[in-house]
């Protein structure tokens, strides 16, 4: 591949993106646990200092490569980057297409599976990342992630088709120029009917070597600036739906976007999500009180957390536009047994009534 240093310098024409998004777009025959090998041993550098692998690069960062093993694998036969190799096969292929809920020259949007990653990772073989090279529908490139969801969470996912429209939609996202709403199954009611969770965010070091289990912990809003690591973090909710206290159908905006946020916020305050075993220990008894992420009965143990709707300025016209993703089939039955209907409730309950 290259058996000498360097020094790669981010085009104006590159959108921002993750540090390891980035090379192993450019060095494709680099696995994720190598990139962040690299990173650990301070191999990888950007801008002259150690970094980690999630790390956002922007045009005009520079990034140090050290020597790689191999011929060169972004060099074709005339000189120009080849293509990284895709080995998807036709269920793949035809499962991701299916997800497409929106299309055009500029973006696709996936109504994305839950379960399915949306990147690679520790054990992480099959996600959406490396399956966008079948959503070229006639394009030179895949598809470039510009936001992301839990594994475990299904709803709307935008992409982009070009570097152009990346970039504005990732400064969109990151100047929460984006309007999220999620839908939720979570236990018991939360009173108020609506209101907002301010507890801020800290990463609590999980079991294990390489940190499995990790989750995040709730710190108040008062002790923020005085825990190391803590964030400031905030989740709106609403009320839509209630079964005899059991059970609310919630509506939740992630003013903020930490890790884990809309499930550690809800178990927080003594509602988790259904089916949240992570935060919610899906096998304690929920008896109305709130506490415990399992129902019992026919209800799926998978999680009920659903992206509903994207709101965001399309990166080509500049016209405000809105998807909306049906939900996954484990929620609908839900939705079907306690006899709930998306067609009687708001599809945005926090907008102000003119």
């Amino acid at each position: 591949m290259s058996s000498r240093v360097q020094l790669i310098k981010l085009t104006e024409g590159e959108a921002e993106q993750r540090l390891d998004r980035w090379f192993r777009r450019r060095f494709p025959d680099i696995g994720q646990g190598r990139i962040e090998k690299m990173c650990r041993k301070g191999e990888i550098r950007l801008n002259g200092g150690r970094v980690k692998p999630g790390v956002r690069v922007r045009p005009g960062d520079e990034i140090r490569v050290p020597p790689l093993p191999g011929p060169d694998p972004n060099i074709g036969n005339r000189g120009k980057p080849a293509r990284p190799r895709e080995e998807i096969s036709d269920d793949d292929a035809r499962m991701i297409r299916d997800a497409v809920i929106y299309r055009d020259d500029d973006i696709i949007v996936l109504n994305k599976p839950a379960g399915l990653a949306v990147q690679g990772g520790s054990g992480q073989a099959r996600h959406v990342d490396g399956l966008a090279g079948a959503l070229r529908f006639g394009q030179a490139e895949k598809p470039r992630l510009v936001h992301r969801l839990d594994k475990d969470t299904s709803g709307v996912l935008l992409m982009a088709r070009s570097q152009k429209a990346a970039g504005a939609l990732t400064r969109a996202f990151r100047d929460r120029a984006t309007r999220k709403i999620y839908w939720a199954l979570a236990a018991g009611l939360p009173v108020p009917r609506m209101g907002s969770i301010r507890f801020g965010l800290v990463k609590a070091a999980g079991h294990g070597g390489s940190g499995e289990g990790e989750k995040m912990r709730l710190v108040h809003p008062r002790d923020i600036d005085a825990t190391p690591g803590a964030k400031p973090a905030q989740t709106d909710y609403a009320v839509l739906e209630n079964l005899g206290g059991r059970a609310t159908w919630l509506a939740l905006v992630p003013v903020t976007g930490r890790t884990h946020q809309l499930r550690a916020h809800l178990a927080g305050i003594g509602h988790p999500i259904i089916g949240d075993g992570k935060y919610g220990g899906s096998a304690q008894e929920n008896l109305g009180d709130g506490w415990g992420a399992g129902i019992g009965g026919e209800i799926s143990r998978k999680l009920h957390l659903h992206a509903r709707s994207l709101t965001f300025r399309h990166p080509s016209t500049g016209k405000s536009l809105t998807v909306t993703a049906p939900l996954p089939a484990h929620m609908d039955q839900t939705w079907r047994t306690f006899g709930w209907d998306e067609r009687e409730v708001p599809a945005d309950p926090f907008a102000e009534e003119p």
